[in-house]
């Protein structure tokens, strides 16, 4: 049985499919890490005018997971998948949502991914989305920038969460 890659230097030889799933794995990780440590205030705080918080973050995470790798792959509704019609109700956090609630389901849908994506080759066509056919090696490189995108925001809303006490 091969090891699970655990540095960028352990896939640097290997073919561009270890190399996509490596660091979307690595960008999923430090997303949801992102809420680690912090209190249920601080995992909501809003520090700037839109409703990005670090929850929010995470649940949006949550569902660009489930667009990618079940509507695109599946071609099902996000309302039968369950989830918002647009990506701004998405920020949106119920009283039910906590660190705990919103680490799980994206750990849940990140595993859905990497089992959807698993009986496709790169160049596979998914049908399911709203932008027309596209090949998976093209979602993979969108889930890249996606996340590093989130994660950059997740670092400066977490230091910026961290270097203030805490409103209670």
């Amino acid at each position: 049985m091969a090891s699970h890659p655990h540095s960028m230097d352990d896939v640097i030889s290997e073919p561009l499919r270890a190399q996509f799933e490596f660091f979307l794995d690595e960008h999923r990780a430090a997303l949801n890490g992102c809420l680690d440590g912090l209190t249920e205030e601080q995992a909501r705080r809003r520090l700037v005018p839109s409703r990005t918080t670090l929850l929010g973050l995470v649940k949006h995470a949550t569902f660009v997971e489930k667009v990618w790798f079940d509507e695109a792959v599946t071609g099902r509704s996000r309302a039968e998948i369950g989830i918002p019609a647009t990506p701004d109700e998405t920020f949106i956090l119920d009283d039910g949502d906590t660190i705990a609630s919103v680490q799980a389901a994206h750990r849940e849908a990140c595993n859905a991914s990497r089992t959807a994506a698993a009986r496709l080759g790169l160049d596979d066509t998914l049908t399911g989305n709203r932008r027309g056919p596209l090949p998976l090696r093209w979602v993979y490189l969108h889930m890249l920038r996606e996340l590093a995108q989130h994660c950059g925001h997740a670092d400066i809303l977490r230091e910026q969460i961290l270097a203030v006490p805490s409103q209670r």
